[in-house]
C-alpha cells in the first residue's frame, strides 16, 4: 500500500474533540473574527456566500449550520481561521486516539505515503495534526483533501480525483464511517473501518470491509 489515506473524525480523533471542543472553541468568536478581519477577502467571500446583511444575520445563519451539522464552505473558512490561530497561540491542542501516532511514524518510517482526506477544511487539518500533545505530526502528512479540492466524501469520483491528484491507485482508506468506504472502494481502493469504542459508529453495520478497532490492527 504506497498510500495511507485518513479521515480524522472518529478515525484519528474523537468525534467529541472536534464538535464538542473545536466548534465550541470557534462558536463564540466568529462575529468578532468576521469584524476583525474584514479586509482578508477569504473571509470577506464566506461571509458573501452566507447571506448574511449583518454580521449578526451572518452568525446566526452560521450558527444554523454548525447547529445541523453542514458541511458548507463559508463555515468551514472562518472556523478553519479561527481554529489556526487558537492552536497558534497554545489555547487548542489536538486530540489523537493513543495508537495513531505511533502507527503514523512507523507507517512513515517504512515508506508508506500518507495523505487525510476529511470534511474539515484543509486550512484546519494543517494545524490539527502540527499542534497535537504527540508533538508534530504533519511532518508525516505529504497531501490534504477536503470536500472542497477532492469533493463529497461519500461520493467514489471524489477518490477518484484523490488517486489521479496521487498518481497512484495503491491507496488504502482508514475511516469511521461506511459509506465513505464504500465510495471508496467502488473507485477501487481498499478500505478498512475503524470501530472506535465509544464513538457514534462503534455499532454500525460496516458489510464487507475489513473492521479494526485500533491502528495497530493494520500491518
Amino acid at each position: 500500500m504506497s498510500w495511507i489515506v485518513l479521515d480524522i473524525e472518529g478515525t484519528t480523533s474523537s468525534t467529541e474533540s472536534v464538535h464538542v471542543g473545536l466548534y465550541s472553541y470557534a462558536r463564540s468568536r466568529l462575529g468578532p473574527w468576521i469584524d476583525a478581519h474584514r479586509d482578508d477577502p477569504e473571509v470577506a467571500q464566506a461571509v458573501k456566500e452566507t447571506g448574511g446583511a449583518t454580521t449578526e444575520e451572518t452568525v446566526a445563519i452560521l450558527h444554523g449550520w454548525m447547529d445541523g451539522d453542514v458541511k458548507a464552505t463559508p463555515l468551514k473558512t472562518l472556523q478553519g481561521q479561527i481554529w489556526a490561530a487558537g492552536f497558534a497561540n497554545g489555547e487548542l491542542t489536538a486530540h489523537f486516539f493513543p495508537d495513531v501516532a505511533p502507527a503514523l511514524r512507523a507507517w512513515h518510517a517504512q515508506g508508506r505515503h500518507l495523505a487525510v482526506f476529511s470534511s474539515g477544511a484543509v486550512s484546519s487539518q494543517r494545524p490539527w495534526f502540527r499542534h497535537s500533545a504527540d508533538g508534530d505530526l504533519s511532518v508525516l502528512i505529504e497531501h490534504h483533501f477536503d470536500t472542497v479540492n477532492a469533493g463529497p466524501k461519500r461520493e467514489s469520483a471524489s477518490y477518484e480525483r484523490i488517486a489521479a491528484a496521487l498518481g497512484t491507485d495503491d491507496l488504502l482508506f482508514l475511516s469511521d464511517v461506511p459509506a465513505e468506504l464504500d465510495a471508496a472502494a467502488a473507485a477501487g481502493w481498499q478500505a478498512i473501518g475503524l470501530r472506535r469504542p465509544g464513538e457514534p459508529s462503534e455499532r454500525a453495520d460496516f458489510g464487507a470491509h475489513r473492521v479494526v478497532t485500533s491502528f495497530e490492527e493494520i500491518g
